[in-house]
């Protein structure tokens, strides 16, 4: 019995900064001239426009977390202040959007939900997240609650698979995924290359998903599920690596990533098809994580995709910046909410730490019958800092 992705629904925190503010304060907070020249050159090529955060401290000199300090420079705040806020905001960001996905979706209600899967990797809480969801909600307490932590950018699709092997096991399941990250709470200012690129990439961000056997409502488009794979980059583990520090989570984002990608992704993404009968040219909608313009580059160019191909994932990046393991929901939310044919096969493709890829082959269902794009808060649609 197939699982179906019957509604994607996003939220973001209140704080929405340019990419221009947003690079002029990471130059205001070093003094070599060389890191300056770096964080213009790599703000100026990441294709963001603008980026959400949980945090307002970059508004100001004196914030909670990041102050700046006589001699101009950022303090550098320790984890557990770091991860005070996350349990602080992730609460309140999860029970925003879990209200959200359910008041979007008429066809369940809250009495339905039978399993919570909760993925993030950028802070620790217990009782977390998917607890305060339960009884904010007023989901029933016997609701399976699972957490899918520290994975990264990939984590929506180990979510989504256990989602789906849930209800493939019981027809009367009915699972709530959700994905949250508030990356920018872990802000590093050095002149280190790979710290200025994590600053310049990553933003913060929440998606939900409703999955379920039963029959989906024929009011809007739905994915069925056709799988999910696994692989490993051969001789990456070194290049994109995820720890925890004193001073925050330590990302280690090597510059020859999106190479390592390119040079096997077209054998990755081909074997994944053939075991379900696909070629590249059965595949209509491209929904990959666009974890950096370079990344999206390389898999246009190896897997030789028509121009417009990733044009979702590259809005996505554009609006919103890398959310980390939500962002690539935000993408195939996006393509739902566009279609305009009644089917669509859809390969979506995640990243993340030891370069892991993770693929979901998915069938879109059904043409929108009205486009309403997640925008910004309507008291600060017009007032990008």
């Amino acid at each position: 019995m197939p699982a179906f992705i019957h509604h994607i629904a996003t939220e973001t925190p209140d704080f929405i900064y340019s990419n221009e503010f947003t690079r002029e304060r990471m130059k205001g907070w070093v003094s070599e001239p060389r890191a300056k020249r770096l964080i213009e050159m790599i703000y100026e090529r990441t294709g963001i426009e603008t980026r959400y955060s949980a945090c307002d401290d970059f508004m100001k000199d004196d914030g909670e977390l990041f102050r700046t300090l006589p001699d101009g420079t950022m303090n550098s705040p320790t984890t557990g202040q770091r991860n005070a806020l996350y349990a602080r905001a992730a609460r309140a960001l999860a029970v925003k959007l879990a209200h959200k996905t359910l008041a979007e979706c008429p066809q369940f209600a809250k009495s339905d939900i039978t399993h919570l899967v909760f993925a993030s990797c950028t802070g620790f809480a217990n009782p977390g997240p998917d607890y305060h969801i339960i009884r904010e909600l007023g989901l029933n307490e016997n609701v399976e609650r699972y957490t899918v932590g520290f994975m990264g950018c990939y984590a929506a699709f180990p979510a989504l698979r256990m989602a789906a092997q849930f209800c493939e096991a019981n027809p009367q399941a009915v699972v709530l995924v959700m994905c949250l990250e508030l990356c920018s709470l872990h802000l590093q200012v050095t002149d280190k290359p790979e710290s200025i690129v994590a600053n310049a990439l990553f933003a913060d961000g929440a998606a939900a998903a409703i999955v379920s056997a039963r029959e989906p409502a024929r009011d809007r488009p739905f994915y069925r599920v056709h799988g999910f794979q696994s692989a490993l980059v051969p001789s990456s583990e070194a290049h994109m690596a995820w720890d925890i520090g004193d001073h925050g989570f330590n990302m280690v984002l090597s510059t020859y990533v999106p190479e390592l990608i390119g040079s096997n992704i077209h054998e990755m993404i081909s074997g994944v098809l053939d075991k379900r009968g696909l070629a590249l040219a059965d595949i209509d909608e491209w929904a990959v994580h666009p974890g950096g313009r370079a990344i999206l580059e390389q898999i246009e160019e190896q897997l030789a995709l028509p121009a417009t191909a990733l044009d979702m994932a590259r809005s996505v990046l554009r609006d919103y910046g890398n959310m980390s393991s939500p962002t690539v929901l935000f993408v195939l939310k996006g393509f739902l909410e566009e279609a305009e044919t009644e089917r669509a096969m859809t390969c979506a493709i995640a990243f993340g730490p030891g370069l892991t890829v993770e693929t979901a082959v998915l069938e879109r269902c059904g043409a929108a019958i009205s486009t309403a794009q997640n925008s910004p808060p309507a008291a600060l649609a017009h007032a990008v800092i």
